[in-house]
């Protein structure tokens, strides 16, 4: 078991299907875990239905009531540690995110050193497809306003399609990290850096949903603007670092503070 990609739901009926359908027909290896937020669609049922024809690779966890997308991968990322994955994903289920894309974000970290692969919409390389005019401002806008604030050198800092090593995911305190919306993408990457580990952007085509309507909201939007504020003045006295002491084969190796943004950096 090395590979596995965590995708968040709620009300994905249209899509979820077809989703892990591209994602096994990769023949990479890919497992996938679906975390539903008890989906009034019934999306979970369509997963547990799958689960016959991908008994080893398909996994199934549902939550009660809609939690929030922080706290869906906060989940999720505990659940993939104990069962030992090296290589965890972040990806969509709205096909905004190209499922073979993650054969590149998997080989920045297991062949070019990486510790955090970025799907970047915002590197050389990269874009948007069948986005408005104004949500691709705004999402520009958000980007540069969070480098800004944080310093953290990256493009795209909101950006929900990524590859952790198992390692970094063990090194952040996930319980410390409070964002559930929009600026949970922000924090996770924000404490990664800060704790020195090695960041790499992929540049990556991202495409509007076709099936479904938007988890965006005002909320998001704001708790971003907001947030991101907040994450730079406790960053002055938070410390990410898990407090858990691993030993063995588990002991987290200490990184050097560099970081790779951009393609072939």
């Amino acid at each position: 078991m090395e590979k596995i990609v965590i995708i968040p739901t709620y009300n994905e009926k249209e899509n979820i299907a077809n989703i892990l359908e591209a994602v096994f027909t990769l023949n990479q290896g890919f497992h996938v875990l679906v975390i539903d937020d008890s989906s009034p669609d019934g999306t979970a049922e369509i997963v547990q239905s799958l689960q016959n024809k991908y008994p080893s690779q398909l996994f199934l966890e549902q939550r009660k009531g809609k939690s929030g997308l922080g706290t869906a991968y906060i989940h999720g990322f505990k659940w993939a540690i104990e069962k030992g994955y090296a290589y965890i994903f972040e990806m969509d289920a709205d096909f905004s995110h190209n499922p073979k894309d993650l054969i590149r974000l998997y080989e920045a970290c297991k062949h070019f050193g990486s510790d955090v692969a970025i799907g970047s919409r915002y590197v050389k390389g990269g874009g948007n497809v069948n986005w408005p005019r104004n949500r691709v401002l705004l999402s520009k806008g958000g980007s540069l306003y969070t480098r800004m604030i944080t310093w953290m050198p990256v493009h795209d800092p909101t950006a929900g399609f990524v590859c952790y090593k198992k390692e970094v995911l063990e090194t952040i305190n996930l319980d410390e990290i409070q964002f559930v919306g929009y600026a949970f993408q922000i924090e996770m990457k924000f404490a990664a850096w800060k704790l020195g580990f090695k960041i790499k952007e992929v540049p990556i085509i991202f495409e509007d949903r076709r099936f479904g309507s938007s988890k965006m909201n005002k909320g998001i939007i704001k708790e971003g603007i907001l947030g991101v504020l907040n994450l730079r003045w406790q960053s002055l006295f938070k410390n990410y670092r898990s407090r858990v002491k691993k030993t063995g084969s588990l002991q987290v190796q200490a990184y050097n503070n560099e970081v790779m943004v951009g393609e072939g950096k």
